[in-house]
């Protein structure tokens, strides 16, 4: 089985972790090739002392890969994504960060983890993202245009609020005076949006969710919508620019622009453990059950 290894950052004690992982695979037989840079980063800490061979462009990876181990938070999950985009290469997402929602297997887990993939006791999350496209076209977007997570409209550099005039499947729905919009997917669904208001919406389910931020018209509250909708927003306010965001990537647009929200061509897959499920994480992640009455259950 070949696999590739991501990482962004070193985290606090991970080191053993990370000698785990590459000491379990090779004792496997697994082909492993690691990241340039987060190579780079491990030997600096001399955490292994084998040669690894690397890989470091978008297009360096290819279909001969079976899994892709991504080592940190949620956020490096978001990152792997560049590297994979259509080539159907499953994400195994360790988690040696902080609350890690995507990232649902333990750094402890790791040999568990190993095991249960030799023995493929493990299901793929098939997970919708957004693909944005702007008019006129803007220069940074043109690369990364997708979002697993959520697309977010937002002020800049102002307290006034902005109006965002909204289409759906060209049929104008509404002008949301608000801080800002957020269009997500079911797996942004416990992020951003949650935060303000939003439903928890279970991945599989082939929808889109939009939430306003703060907004000034009190009965503007979150829609689901079919995930085959397309979305057209066009921002007015007192600045002439406001920011835009895909899961992590923020860029700066006029408010001229046209951005177009609809369903990306591809998808990715999260690995998940057979032992594990989405309802199993929004106990362990967002407490839910934490009432010592359910403690039977």
């Amino acid at each position: 089985m070949k696999v590739a290894i991501y990482g962004q950052f070193y985290h606090e004690n991970s080191g053993k972790y990370i000698e785990e992982l590459l000491e379990l695979l090779d004792k496997e037989g697994f082909e492993v090739v690691i990241e340039e840079k987060f190579l780079s980063i491990i030997n600096q800490h001399e955490t292994i002392t084998k040669d690894y061979n690397n890989w470091a462009t978008f297009n360096a990876l290819d279909n001969s890969f079976n899994l892709l181990f991504s080592l940190g938070g949620d956020g490096t999950i978001l990152k792997s994504i560049d590297y994979i985009k259509k080539l159907d290469i499953p994400i195994v997402g360790i988690n040696t960060g902080r609350l890690g929602f995507l990232a649902t297997i333990q750094k402890e887990e790791i040999q568990e983890c190993v095991q249960a993939i030799l023995e493929g006791k493990y299901i793929i999350s098939e997970r919708e993202l957004l693909d944005v496209a702007t008019s006129p076209q803007n220069q940074s977007l043109s690369q990364t245009s997708y979002a697993l997570n959520e697309v977010a409209i937002n002020r800049k550099n102002s307290t006034s609020m902005i109006t965002i005039h909204t289409w759906l499947n060209q049929k104008y729905l509404t002008s949301y005076w608000a801080d800002g919009l957020i269009v997500s997917t079911p797996t942004g669904s416990t992020g951003y949006s949650l935060s303000c208001g939003g439903p928890i919406i279970s991945p599989e389910t082939k929808s889109s969710l939009i939430t306003p931020i703060a907004p000034h018209n009190l009965n503007a509250r979150p829609l689901i919508i079919p995930d085959d909708t397309e979305i057209k927003l066009q921002v007015t306010g007192r600045l002439e620019d406001f920011l835009v965001s895909l899961d992590s990537r923020v860029t700066s647009l006029h408010k001229d622009t046209i951005i177009t929200i609809k369903k990306a061509a591809f998808k990715i897959g999260l690995v998940i453990l057979e032992d594990d499920s989405f309802i199993k994480t929004l106990r362990k992640k967002l407490l839910w059950g934490e009432d010592r009455r359910n403690k039977k259950q």
